[in-house]
């Protein structure tokens, strides 16, 4: 019976803590990313992209490197541990796909032909300052 009780209590703890896990990935996206895109025709490319989570979904904005906003990006679908990202940039459809590489680095491509790659923006915390 000590045994059935031991298995039961680590099987129990084992979902929770699958649970958590798939918590904290539904928000791993959320904040501001510096994505490279590698090898276009004009060279590398640098943007930010904004994500935040509104009524439940994941929504966002890309940015230049002043910070304007220069697209919404129209469509997110998120999978397991991916998004796939719609947005319209110089009069063209593009798309973007980030899977997480560790906690503060991604990686991807921009319609399936260019490799992307990028790094978490840490805000500064005002309460530091």
């Amino acid at each position: 019976m000590k045994k059935l009780s031991l298995l039961l209590a680590l099987i129990i703890g084992l979902l929770f803590s699958t649970a958590v896990k798939a918590q904290s990935t539904a928000n791993y996206f959320v904040g501001k990313w510096a994505i490279t895109v590698i090898g276009t025709p004009n060279g590398d490319t640098k943007l930010t992209f904004a994500f935040e989570r509104k009524d439940g979904k994941l929504i966002g904005t890309v940015r230049d490197s002043t910070d304007k906003e220069v697209s919404k990006i129209t469509q997110i679908d998120e999978n397991d541990k991916t998004i796939n990202a719609e947005f319209t940039i110089n009069d063209h459809d593009v798309t973007l796909s980030l899977e997480p590489m560790d906690d503060d680095h991604v990686k991807g491509s921009v319609m399936g032909m260019f490799d992307a790659k990028g790094t978490r923006i840490k805000e500064a915390d005002p309460e530091k300052k």
